[in-house]
């Protein structure tokens, strides 16, 4: 279309349930090696956490974030439902070590097998949540961050950012249309009933795979499942260019939504698939935390501080303080 902006940069975060914040704290920090950046709550719904985790500093990219609301049901896999997500490490031979790692903390893994020219690592964690490790060795694209130099995985192997991000839809065709006259992405490959979609620079960073299944349930929402995806927007102006193409379509969306770590629109262009468009900045590092403590305390967007104390005794307190204590970096035979 002729007045659509310029293209998204790349998955900036994946938001999914969890059954539990301390859990999935411990599964992401202990096994995966991801850090813990930001420990803040459900803007919202205050009753529910919602923890990001990323690389290093937290860089737009490399999030995936949590929230635990109480009472909800295990999610029921399906179609039209964003069914996998994936995250970024450097090499096929980063495959190798990780699955000695889940191996070792018994994480229920598959074998190592090529997609899209690239070597892959499907796993799932203790809700049955379905992810997958994408080699970076045959990569091309946008960037990735960085791994948590402190945490336990040795930095050669460690995750550092998103990578593909899996939608199983039942109209394929629509999905298509939506993915290409829409959000501005291009249809890159096709393998069997998967389809790669790429955005801006292209790569593992900045990708969508949609596996077609018409004969499956639609899928429902739930613990072990994905609430939605936000892809990178440079700038407010960015954010805006497209709020305003989308009310020139007249599609439906959230409007201007201020979450202070970065700006977002939200937007469903697809029945049971929320996407979110996300700014770069302004990040997690900000008057509440330094770069040291990251995800240590809980902080709130400015707007919610004045109910400090109303969160604090609806949230169950957990531990997360890291900075006082030192990690070894983990190999295995």
């Amino acid at each position: 279309m002729n007045n659509q902006p310029k293209p998204f940069k790349g998955i900036h975060h994946v938001t999914a349930i969890t059954s539990s914040s301390p859990k999935i704290y411990d599964f992401y920090t202990t096994i995966l090696g991801m850090r813990l950046v930001k420990k803040n709550v459900n803007q919202d719904d205050v009753s529910t956490y919602h923890l990001y985790f990323g690389d290093d500093r937290g860089n737009p990219g490399t999030a995936m974030t949590f929230f635990d609301f109480k009472g909800i049901p295990a999610h029921v896999k399906g179609t039209n439902d964003i069914s996998r997500t994936s995250f970024r490490v450097p090499s096929d031979e980063s495959l190798e070590y990780w699955v000695k790692r889940f191996n070792h903390f018994k994480v229920n893994h598959q074998r190592i097998k090529e997609q899209f020219g690239k070597k892959v690592l499907y796993f799932e964690d203790f809700d049955k949540q379905q992810y997958a490790l994408f080699s970076d060795e045959n990569n091309q694209g946008i960037q990735s961050g960085e791994p948590w130099h402190k945490g336990v995985v040795p930095n050669e192997f460690g995750i550092t950012g998103l990578g593909p991000v899996f939608l199983r839809v039942a109209q394929k065709e629509l999905m298509d249309q939506l993915l290409v006259q829409i959000m501005g992405m291009r249809l890159s490959q096709t393998e069997g009933n998967l389809t790669l979609y790429e955005m801006g620079e292209g790569g593992n960073g900045a990708s969508i795979i949609v596996e077609f299944d018409n004969q499956l349930p639609i899928a429902r929402q739930g613990f072990g499942g994905v609430h939605h995806v936000a892809f990178r927007v440079e700038d407010k102006k960015h954010l805006d260019e497209w709020q305003n193409f989308f009310n020139s379509l007249k599609l439906p969306n959230s409007g201007f939504v201020e979450r202070f770590y970065f700006k977002s629109v939200y937007i469903r262009l697809y029945p049971n698939i929320l996407f979110e468009l996300a700014t770069d900045g302004p990040g997690f590092i900000d008057d509440e935390e330094t770069y040291e403590n990251l995800g240590e305390t809980l902080t709130l967007p400015p707007h919610l501080r004045h109910r400090r104390d109303f969160i604090e005794a609806q949230l169950p307190e957990f531990d997360t303080v890291r900075s006082n204590k030192v990690f070894k970096k983990e190999y295995f035979n």
